[in-house]
């Protein structure tokens, strides 16, 4: 037999088999139904390489560590990221249980390469409930903020984390609108404190 018809055969009958397993729904494509093993490593290695490639040539401010910048960036953390990221003293909220794959937690986790979490934060990640922010209408400036913030995250301590929350200007960056294009109000530090008490 011809070695190109058979490899054409062998191509048509792999896709004819991929088709059919898409569309019979064999696949359970539930949050409450972990990857196939096999699965899993291919998504989280997709994942891993786009991003590094990606993140690659992202120049990093020379002021990350200013302490400024990690104050400007826990209101909008806290806001936007700690339900599903947690944070210093959080074991677990609502809506992290439910999400798969799960998040890393960021309040424990070594903090990665800030390219790495700048280009995450802006771009978001496909299929995991990670938003690109920029969508919103964050600015790099303000990303930076939360950057700044991830890389010491880690260290701190429950109170550190709070007291730095509390000293912040909440959630507030540019681009912030509703419906009427006015920034909507601060959420009350006790709403903030009852959705971290899950």
């Amino acid at each position: 037999m011809n070695p190109l018809k058979w490899l054409l055969g062998l191509a048509v009958a792999a896709i004819s088999a991929i088709a059919i397993f898409i569309y019979a729904g064999c696949y359970n494509i539930g949050a409450d139904a972990p990857h196939y093993p096999l699965t899993l490593k291919l998504i989280e290695t997709l994942r891993s390489r786009s991003i590094t490639v990606r993140a690659d040539e992202i120049p990093i401010p020379v002021d990350l560590s200013d302490p400024e910048r990690r104050r400007r960036g826990a209101g909008n953390y806290d806001a936007m990221c700690a339900g599903c990221h947690l944070a210093p003293g959080v074991a677990s909220t609502e809506i992290r249980e439910g999400l798969y794959p799960q998040p890393p937690n960021l309040a424990e986790h070594h903090a990665k390469k800030p390219a790495l979490q700048f280009w995450a934060i802006k771009h978001g990640i496909k299929m995991t409930a990670m938003p690109a922010w920029t969508k919103g209408g964050m600015q790099d400036s303000t990303i930076w903020d939360l950057v700044a913030l991830l890389q010491a995250l880690p260290n701190m301590t429950a109170d550190e984390y709070r007291a730095l929350v509390d000293s912040s200007e909440g959630h507030k960056h540019a681009g912030m609108h509703t419906d009427e294009g006015l920034a909507p109000s601060e959420p009350s530090k006790e709403s903030v404190h009852k959705h971290h008490a899950h």
